[in-house]
């Protein structure tokens, strides 16, 4: 019985890979349908070009606010990604903070983690503002209604409660919290959560931990 989350933990592990095989097996197939081009030639502007547009480079010229914006959602996913790291670690090997044993450099990482997430929160509601109540010009646009609204929204909403999950997983964990380390945000989350029972605690501390592994 105790191996139950385990087995299931990998079995829902397994699909999500099997997933993401698939759709980059379909993007693959999608790019190949493209007609050959001969892209050999300028290799380090082809790059320079790359990276300035997928880190939001070129809207920090036309739009520095939305430009750093994006800078900080991009940069918050991957590096609190890590912490994922860790959670398919617990879940599999069925530990419980399986790098907390790196001591004050652990601290350090959930830190920073939990000050990234506070960060990407803030700029997805900022970007949700933008698009919603403030109605910016480009927003409004007929090729922005319907469906590119909606899906917009729909991720921003994604990302929203993705972080507020590991904020969430955090502050419930009371283990962690007792360690009293890299907690920087949580431990004040910790305060909404006072007064309930240690079963109750679990409970919601393992629910946001499936659902941000499953997000």
């Amino acid at each position: 019985m105790q191996y139950i989350d385990n087995i299931l933990f990998v079995i829902v592990l397994a699909a999500g890979l099997a997933f993401f095989a698939k759709n980059v097996k379909k993007l693959i197939r999608n790019i190949k349908l493209g007609k050959k081009v001969d892209r050999s030639d300028n290799t380090s502007a082809r790059w320079a070009n790359m990276t300035r547009i997928a880190l939001g480079q070129g809207k920090m010229v036309r739009r520095p606010v939305a430009g750093i914006l994006h800078i900080i959602v991009y940069l918050g996913f991957i590096i609190i990604n890590i912490e994922v790291l860790e959670i398919v670690v617990d879940g599999i090997a069925g530990t419980h903070r399986a790098f907390s044993g790196m001591g004050a450099f652990y601290g350090f990482l959930i830190a920073s983690f939990e000050i990234l997430a506070v960060l990407v929160l803030v700029s997805v509601i900022i970007f949700w503002i933008r698009r919603n109540v403030i109605k910016l010009q480009r927003f409004v646009k007929d090729e922005m209604k319907g469906w590119p609204k909606s899906d917009g929204n729909w991720i921003l909403y994604f990302e929203i409660i993705l972080m507020s999950l590991f904020l969430i997983m955090n502050a419930t964990d009371v283990p962690f919290q007792e360690m009293n380390s890299g907690n920087v945000i949580s431990s004040h989350l910790a305060g909404f959560f006072n007064g309930m029972a240690p079963e109750t605690l679990h409970v919601i501390e393992r629910g946001a931990w499936w659902l941000h592994i499953v997000g």
